[in-house]
């Protein structure tokens, strides 16, 4: 049986990562193959895309710069990672995936939803998340916890921040079968035992 694509999803610092390292740590307790990977990166190129988009230096990055940087990695690791390993029936747990593009470069960068989800079906070569946790956290509470030394997307402060907030919401309510909130503001336990019971269904029955 091919295995599950799980996504994690948030505004960083939201807790999204911390998250989709305790549900690895889950699937392995219930005896399943699961790999972690995180976009942009995974690979050689997605990786070093992620330097180039990280890059403070690169401040003049025009949003659709920005954005096939985003699709050339997610066509790299989709084909040469994330499809192979759901073949062979191990599961993929995503730090970020299609859904933070149309997020941040969509709705945020007012690219457009529907031109930016076309794109990441053809990045992806129409394959979508089993299911994806958006982790939900106010944008001051979440760039308190961003490190010393924010990155070019994390340096966009507080009101792009409620903006990609704002993206992931209407995605939520468009998407409710697929994409589940999560409130990422409680403590981490706490959290997680939701994030694991929204999926209980899916790996125990």
């Amino acid at each position: 049986m091919k295995g599950y694509l799980i996504t994690f999803e948030g505004i960083d610092g939201s807790g999204k990562s911390t998250q989709a390292r305790l549900f690895q740590e889950y699937l392995h307790s219930l005896g399943r193959s699961a790999i972690l990977l995180r976009e942009p990166g995974g690979t050689d190129i997605g990786e070093k895309i992620r330097s180039l988009l990280a890059d403070k230096n690169h401040s003049d990055m025009s949003p659709f710069t920005e954005l096939f940087l985003f699709l050339a990695a997610r066509a790299q690791i989709t084909s040469t990672v994330i499809e192979p390993a759901l073949e062979q029936g191990d599961d993929v747990i995503m730090d970020r995936f299609l859904d933070s593009t149309t997020a941040y470069q969509g709705y945020a960068r007012n690219l457009g939803i529907e031109e930016t989800a076309y794109l990441n079906l053809l990045a992806t070569g129409g394959l979508f998340p089993d299911i994806t946790f958006v982790i939900d956290c106010d944008p001051l509470t979440a760039l308190s916890r961003v490190g010393v030394e924010p990155d070019r997307l994390e340096s966009e402060g507080i009101e792009f921040m409620k903006k990609v907030r704002e993206g992931f919401i209407k995605l939520c309510v468009t998407e409710p079968d697929r994409l589940k909130l999560i409130d990422g503001s409680g403590e981490i336990d706490v959290v997680r035992a939701d994030i694991e019971d929204r999926v209980k269904h899916l790996f125990i029955g």
